[in-house]
């Protein structure tokens, strides 16, 4: 089973994917925030045979949800709707930032993704 991981944004999506056997994250790419994105996700779960989504639910350090998490919910909502797949959930927390240390800032959305993304998996296979 091979999942795709988002890393929501207001400007810029990471994208990552799983392997086919559900136990590694990569990141994939980075989409910009914009009309055709969730057309685009879409696609990519076509092409890649996705068969779950996992978007990362932002908290800050107190555990309470980012102003961002007002997005990502309706967001989440419109994925279900519109692309028809399993839709979770998975508390993330400076994965960015995270992410940052070790690579550009555009690439890192990606990175990201596939944190949120690995995160997921090991709750689940453990």
């Amino acid at each position: 089973m091979r999942y795709l991981g988002v890393d929501y944004g207001s400007k810029r999506v990471g994208i990552a994917l799983s392997d086919e056997s559900a136990i590694l994250a990569f990141p994939k790419e980075v989409l910009e925030n914009n009309k055709v994105l969730i057309e685009a996700i879409k696609k990519i779960c076509q092409e890649e045979k996705v068969e779950g989504i996992v978007v990362g639910e932002s908290y800050d350090e107190k555990s309470e949800p980012n102003k961002i998490m007002v997005k990502i919910l309706p967001f989440k909502k419109k994925l279900m709707d519109e692309i028809g797949l399993p839709v979770y959930g998975e508390k993330e927390f400076f994965t960015t930032i995270e992410a940052r240390r070790y690579q550009d800032r555009k690439d890192a959305d990606a990175s990201a993704a596939a944190l949120i993304l690995q995160r997921f998996l090991d709750k689940n296979n453990n």
